[in-house]
This record gives structure tokens, sequence and C-alpha cells, in this order.
């Protein structure tokens, strides 16, 4: 017998399977990824040098928001009219560069103390609320803008004085009988006249009158009653963009729902389609209604303008991210460190080059992702860090302190609010700052 090892059929399988994996994790091995800014980033990242920024702030560029309202304006040509959705654009001066760019007044509303902000500041405005607020909002919304106009009557000459009226250019969203109710009580109570837009669900699912019973009857309530007034629709289906496959079926369905609760509006009421705020549609589903006939005369839209990471969506294809996170690098370390497994900090940094160098950044844990320098990322270890957040990236990065990391927002209406004021940046300088919103006005 001889002495000779000769491999069996099991070493040859199990020699191969370890080969294999060998052979699978040379491929899954990442690759370096990292780039420096381009020239774009590099000259936002001048721009706000020369302006001594020396925080998180974020910046807005001029010219990408221009372009993208000119492409919304293209899809709807004279199909709809716009209504612009504040609460992702939280700021007077860009609502008014869009309301002039966009050649509308037409606002949607979501936060009362926002509401009072417009009434005030724009009060050419024509505004629809977003959603069925409580009616203790209403009511604030009452006590605070007599409280207001009463005041800039006072700085003001009576002829120059242009003043919001809420009988004519507000419409609350009304989604119940319940709602309803309290809104005819308030409108008593307060002797004042209302208009209601009633929420639809065509589709959805989130609320709104579904039932033609219900519906019937609360427009019946709304016409005997002299303080209220029944100004409109609204369908929003934003389900049509994200309920995977049949789209355009489920575009159709909503419309087929929305058209019939229009036709019974119509019949009640005797008032024409012409005369009604028929709302529908939003930033990720305007565009499916570039041809064709649909029941609504109104697109509401604002992310689209900015166009946040959410709405990287083929319907949106042809616009353009207008809106950055801009916040200053703290501190390079040259490699990863992480307190109590420094092995594993190692491990990382030889098995993935983008995990080579740590980049401390001034605050953090935003609802937004790094795009510049590309190859930034979250250490999946050591997690995020609202005050300084630890970004990973390869030795290609040459970032150095004080420098500047973009990130994209995920979305524009929380984020936006975070920063204070808007750094506009045109034409290779930040040319104008942008209050936003103030989320406690009362």
């Amino acid at each position: 017998m001889s002495d000779t090892f000769t491999p069996s059929r099991r070493h040859f399988i199990v020699g191969g399977l370890g080969l294999a994996t060998c052979a699978g994790l040379a491929i899954a091995k990442p690759s370096d990824i990292g780039q420096n800014h381009n020239a774009y980033f590099n000259e936002i990242s001048q721009a706000l040098d020369i302006d001594k920024l020396s925080k998180p702030s974020l910046v807005i560029d001029k010219h990408l928001l221009i372009e993208n309202i000119q492409t919304l304006k293209k899809h709807i040509s004279e199909r709809f009219d716009y209504r612009i959705v504040a609460k992702s654009l939280p700021s007077i001066p860009l609502l008014k560069l869009v309301m002039k760019e966009a050649d509308t007044d037409k606002l949607m509303i979501f936060h009362q103390p926002f509401l009072n902000q417009v009434a005030l500041a724009l009060p050419e405005s024509d505004i629809l609320m977003g959603k069925p607020m409580p009616v203790n909002a209403a009511a604030n919304f009452y006590r605070l803008f007599y409280k207001q106009t009463s005041k800039k009557q006072e700085h003001l000459e009576q002829n120059l004085a242009l003043t919001f009226n809420p009988e004519t250019q507000l419409q609350w969203l009304i989604d119940s009988p319940e709602r309803l109710n309290q809104y005819q009580f308030l409108a008593n109570e307060l002797n004042i006249k209302l208009q209601l837009n009633i929420e639809l669900d065509v589709g959805f699912h989130r609320g709104g009158v579904e039932d033609d019973q219900v519906f019937v009857q609360m427009l019946h309530q709304i016409n005997t009653d002299e303080n209220l007034s029944f100004s409109g629709l609204m369908g929003y289906e934003p389900h049509v963009a994200k309920v995977p496959g049949r789209k355009l079926a489920l575009r159709d369905q909503a419309m087929a729902r929305y058209q019939a609760k229009l036709d019974l509006a119509l019949e009640i009421t005797g008032k024409k389609a012409n005369e009604l705020t028929l709302n529908s549609a939003g930033s990720p589903t305007y565009q499916y209604y570039d041809e064709g006939n649909y029941p609504h005369n109104e697109i509401a839209a604002g992310s689209c303008l900015v166009k946040p990471s959410d709405f990287d969506l083929d319907t949106l294809a042809d616009h353009k991210a207008a809106a950055f996170v801009a916040t200053p690098v703290l501190k390079v370390m040259q490699e990863t460190q992480i307190p109590g497994v420094e092995g594993l900090a190692k491990l990382m940094a030889l098995w993935n080059p983008n995990r080579q160098k740590t980049f401390y950044t001034y605050g953090g844990n935003w609802k937004a992702q790094p795009v510049s320098p590309i190859g930034l990322s979250i250490n999946p270890v050591w997690g995020h860090s609202t005050n300084q957040e630890m970004l990973n990236g390869s030795d290609s990065i040459q970032l150095k302190a004080d420098d500047w990391i973009f990130l994209r927002p995920t979305q524009s209406e929380f984020v936006f609010l975070q920063f204070g004021d808007i750094a506009l940046y045109d034409k290779g300088k930040i040319s104008e700052y942008w209050p936003v919103f103030n989320e406690q006005v009362v």
C-alpha cells in the first residue's frame, strides 16, 4: 500500500469551495471610489469662504432652482394652474421668487404658524390648506391674524395697505362630517365666512371622504349655512408613483373617483367646475398628467423645484438637485479609530479603502447624505452624531480642516428649517440670505 497521499473527491470539493469563496471575496472587495470636489462644488466652497461662513448652512443654487421652475411650467403648460407647496419651500423670499418665476399666487400651507406668516407677508396669495387642521388651529389663525393686521395698519397709510382677506383668499380643508361640524361652529361663533374644500380619498387611503352619501350630506350642510361656502375638492394620489407597476391604471382609477365626486358636487351646489379649486397631484405625480383630460384644474408641487434625494424618480428625471447642506470639516484623521474596537477599525480600513481616513464634521445626523467629495460615508459601527459626525473616505480625498463637505437632503420641508437663513448661491457667489419660517409664531 502506497504512503502517497491521494486527495479524495471530498477534498477536491472542499478545496474548490474554498477557492471559490476566496475568488468571491476578491470580487466583492470594495474599490477606492474617493474623489475630490469637482469644479461645481469647488466654486460653492470658495463662495462660502469668501462670505466667511463657518457653520452648517443650507445652500440653494438659484440658477438650478429657476431651471426647475421652467421645467415644471413646460410640463403643465396652460393645462393646469400651479399651486406652490410651501412646506417644501419654507421661506418667504424663496416663495416670492417661485411665485414670480412661475407666475402664480397660489400657495398650499400645512402649518398654522406658517399660515399667519404668509398671510402677513404675502397678502396677495391664494391659499389652500394642505391638510385638515384641528379647529383650534383655525381659531388661533384668526386670533393672531386680526392682531397682526391691526398692528400692520398702524404703520401703513390706509391707501397703501394691502391686507389678506381670509374670506376670499383662504380655503380650509375638511375631511369628515365631524370636522365640518367643528368648523361650522367656529364660523358661527366668530361670525366669519369660511371657504371649505373637501378632501377626497381617491385611492391613497390616508383619510378623506370616500362614501357618496357622506359626501352629499356634507355638501348639503355647507349649502344651508350662509357662513360656509363650498370652494372645491382635493384628491391627493402619491400612491400612483409609489406602488410598483400599473401606474397609469392607478392614475385613471384615482381620477375616476375624483370625477364621480365632482359630478355630484356640481349637481348639488349648482356651481361650475371653473368656479372651484380642484386640486390634485404632487411632485412625484404631476408629470403623469402631461396629456389627457382630467377632472382637476390645478396641480400642487414644491419639492421638485429643489429635488431632494427622496425625489430621485423617473417622473422627475428632468429636474435637478438644487439644494445642499454645506458643513465645515473640523478634524481630519489619517486612519479610522473606534474606541474599544481599534482592531475592527483597522480590519474595516484594510478591507475597504473607503474607510481609511476619518473626517469629523461640524454637526450631523441630518436627513441628508454626503454627495461631495464622492466616496464619503457614515461609519456603520460609530454611527451618527448631531455634534461631530464621523465620515470615512479613502486616501484619494484630500480634504483638510475648515474645508467644506456637501450633503444632499433627503427631503426639504424639515431639513430646510434646521440651519437658519438659507444661503442663495448665484453665479459664483452667495448673493442673499433668506430667512426661513418661524415655527413658534403665537
